[in-house]
């Protein structure tokens, strides 16, 4: 059997034994049903793995013992960062994990014409939480150690001023210029993306992109293979 993953968000040393949060307890005990001694593996995001040891198992707790870390990266070896436009909820966790899956480093949830309305307040901040989530469990499922970052929802009209440089692209379909035609520097890629509905004239001539895609993330992988070590 695969060796369960889990992501805690702290510090992690070797050598530690620490109580395992009641969602992944849940996973362990009820849907793997492991016992003391199964083997999983521990991240917190920040770079490399540790392998640890389940120690106590009962209904509602379970603890584990930290036994080793290895320095091992899975990264693209540039940076990319998504500026998705907030499309409904199951649409939007799917972009979420598809682009965790496929290498992004970052995301940026963008409100813009087109884009599903968002909450306010703690709905809000609850709706980030949930895509921070989605984010994780993606990580605990393909294998990533680094978390993306998962920015709050941002204007367009904000966020476009601020953008980072680099190569910066523009998902059009009416674009004239295919991903794989396009002459990309050595630097990090910048995906501007709409909702259902695409981004607007308006945005698209704001935008003014280095150059135009047709197809994204999982090309621009293709493009630059991940690394592993």
């Amino acid at each position: 059997m695969r060796i369960p993953r889990i992501h805690l968000p702290e510090t992690l040393v070797v050598g530690a034994e620490l109580a395992l949060p009641e969602a992944a307890t849940r996973h362990l005990t009820r849907v793997l049903r492991l016992g003391p001694g199964a083997a999983i593996c521990l991240f917190n995001g920040r770079g490399g793995e540790y392998a640890a040891q389940l120690t106590e198992v009962t209904k509602r707790t379970a603890r584990a013992r930290i036994e080793a870390f290895a320095p091992r990266e899975c990264e693209l070896p540039f940076e990319m960062v998504l500026a998705q436009a907030v499309s409904r909820t199951d649409r939007m966790d799917l972009t979420l994990q598809k682009a965790v899956e496929l290498g992004a480093s970052a995301i940026v949830p963008l409100a813009t014409a087109r884009s599903a309305p968002l909450p306010a307040g703690e709905r809000l901040a609850r709706r980030v939480d949930h895509w921070r989530g989605i984010v994780a469990s993606a990580c605990e499922q393909c294998g990533r150690n680094r978390l993306p970052e998962v920015s709050g929802p941002t204007a367009f009209a904000d966020w476009l001023p601020d953008a980072p440089g680099g190569n910066r692209l523009v998902l059009d379909p009416e674009a004239d210029t295919p991903l794989h035609a396009a002459a990309l520097a050595d630097a990090p890629v910048v995906l501007l993306v709409g909702a259902e509905g695409g981004l607007s004239d308006e945005e698209l001539a704001a935008a003014r992109p280095e150059t135009a895609a047709l197809v994204a993330l999982a090309q621009l992988q293709l493009l630059h293979p991940a690394r592993s070590n």
